[in-house]
């Protein structure tokens, strides 16, 4: 479906909802879907397209551009060499013969590589270099790291319209262009940036210092909706990615004959009653992209495990693995859990977490089914998180 960015501008968004995908590299749950955002500005003399869309949706793409009765591409411009934006390229390369690549070097070389396009096809340019397209201007701005190395934006002055590619997106397939369902449009970017983006959020925080002296009307992502109010997913970056943390304590766990979850739900009443937020999440059932949300402003992560053999249960460590990659602005850490006879669990999970700058908070271990003993170290721990979370200048009280 085409669609208008801007009404009598000559810009339309000309990619593709994929409402049924529900994993994205195998990987990430896709819970509404996604979209392949590619756009086409028609210039006085130029004609460019930003990206093309995943190669399953790539004849989406070329019977939009017929409807547009566009017969002539002079460029295109690859903000970002992953297959979900590049991967229709050859496609739209042999049917558009004349057409020109636009990217940076280091994306050429990606493109070259992935998706065997000749050097011959491609024009490079600089960090904030531009190319006119007659009456409109492109402004290329060099954005490494949101989410790959190559990644960059494209500015369009006249319309004042920020193409940003991966960054400020959303997982979310709908059937308006522009975010009006704010409240579900902040629950998927949320959910985006979680998955894809917290590792990165030094690299974002320089990012949106570089682009804040744009005059930006429209924010034009590569997933997802649009934004017409560009400061409302600027301000949620900026919240994000700031150095503050909140009130809460994360407690990802899994419990196999009960002695765990026991240790969990004792612990969740002695945090609620210091007035700490308790976000817990069982394992067995969790949509792990909810997980990662919620690391997104924690201030403490507690894991709960039982020891199988002699370690971590299968579900904790890749809680701690997800937690250790995402590389969240946690402040403290913790772990709670149970063995049969013997083991190195607790020493293996925190082994987990070296990715994390946290100070970690002595765990709590029961053999077997916890007891009076345990019970009031977790009491303890409670007291111990509510004082570093009272203490902490980072955590918003």
């Amino acid at each position: 479906m085409i669609e208008a960015v801007k009404t009598n501008a000559n810009i339309f968004q000309v990619g593709a909802k994929d409402w049924d995908r529900r994993l994205f590299d195998e990987l990430i749950p896709l819970p509404d879907g996604t979209t392949y955002n590619a756009y086409l500005i028609k210039g006085k003399d130029k004609c460019a397209l930003l990206d093309t869309v995943d190669p399953t949706k790539g004849q989406v793409l070329v019977e939009n551009l017929n409807q547009l009765k566009i017969e002539r591409i002079d460029y295109v411009i690859v903000h970002h060499a992953e297959q979900d934006h590049s991967g229709s390229l050859p496609l739209i390369l042999e049917i558009y013969k004349s057409a020109k690549v636009v990217t940076n070097p280091k994306c050429k070389e990606m493109l070259m590589n992935h998706l065997l396009i000749p050097e011959d096809k491609f024009i490079t340019v600089a960090d904030r270099e531009t190319l006119s397209l007659g009456d409109k201007t492109l402004e290329f701005i060099y954005a490494p790291w949101v989410h790959w190395p190559e990644t960059m934006f494209t500015y369009l002055r006249e319309d004042k319209i920020l193409f940003t590619c991966d960054f400020l997106g959303s997982h979310l397939a709908q059937s308006n262009l522009f975010a009006i369902d704010l409240g579900k449009v902040y629950t998927s970017n949320k959910r985006y940036y979680a998955e894809i983006m917290i590792p990165f959020r030094a690299s974002i925080k320089q990012h949106l210092e570089k682009i804040k002296t744009l005059e930006i009307e429209i924010i034009a992502p590569s997933h997802g909706p649009l934004f017409d109010k560009p400061n409302y997913i600027l301000d949620a970056y900026r919240e994000w990615a700031a150095d503050e943390v909140k009130n809460e304590v994360v407690i990802p766990y899994i419990s196999m004959h009960g002695s765990t979850a026991e240790m969990v739900k004792y612990l969740i009443e002695a945090l609620m009653k210091r007035g700490i937020i308790v976000k817990p999440f069982n394992l067995s059932r969790t949509d792990i992209g909810e997980l990662a949300m919620a690391l997104v402003d924690a201030a403490t992560i507690v894991i709960g495990t039982p020891t199988v053999l002699v370690g971590p249960h299968p579900a904790a460590v890749y809680a701690a693995f997800l937690a250790n990659a995402l590389r969240p602005k946690l402040r403290y850490a913790s772990l709670v859990g149970s063995y049969g006879w013997s083991g190195k669990m607790p020493e293996m999970v925190t082994a987990m977490l070296s990715n994390l700058k946290i100070e970690l908070l002595p765990p709590v271990i029961a053999k077997g089914f916890p007891k009076a003993e345990e019970f009031n170290a977790l009491e303890q721990l409670a007291e111990a998180i509510a004082s570093k979370h009272k203490n902490d200048p980072l955590v918003i009280k």
